[in-house]
């Protein structure tokens, strides 16, 4: 059966240079990006945005983008990226909740996660927290999937 991953991480990614994500992907992502294997990433900014134009350009790897909403409500960094990429995302899932709102992004992460094998997070810092990358790798984990986690 071909491998399915969910990533997740943090939206606050300016504290790095653009390089030092490259090189971070291309050790922990690069392993995972198969032409065998379907990725899901959120549609929003950040670590989301930067996994998928890594993606896109380093591997052929089948790509989802799962957002809450429509596109059209993302931030216009992850519109931008999205529309960058639209030649390799195989499928864009939009999740059509009218706010967006904690509920909304914690739908779209179960999303992710019930259709994957493996959780791939990329949180801020080092310790577990509330964000919603830590609740979407908790959610891996009841679910008795594995977890990749590297801080960032």
């Amino acid at each position: 059966m071909p491998l399915a991953a969910a990533i997740t991480g943090t939206r606050q990614t300016g504290h790095r240079e653009l390089g030092w994500y490259s090189d971070l992907f291309g050790t922990y992502l690069a392993p995972w990006a198969t032409d065998e294997a379907r990725i899901y990433i959120g549609g929003a900014v950040g670590i989301d945005s930067l996994t998928l134009l890594w993606l896109a350009g380093n591997s052929q790897s089948h790509l989802t983008v799962v957002v809450p909403g429509t596109v059209g409500q993302q931030p216009a960094e992850a519109r931008q990226a999205i529309d960058r990429c639209r030649d390799r995302i195989d499928e864009v899932v939009e999740l059509g909740a009218a706010e967006l709102r904690t509920p909304a992004y914690h739908a779209r992460n179960r999303y992710m996660v019930d259709r994957a094998q493996i959780a791939l997070g990329f949180p801020l810092g080092g310790t577990e927290g509330g964000s919603g990358t830590w609740q979407t790798l908790n959610y891996a984990a009841s679910q008795g999937k594995p977890r990749l986690i590297v801080p960032i």
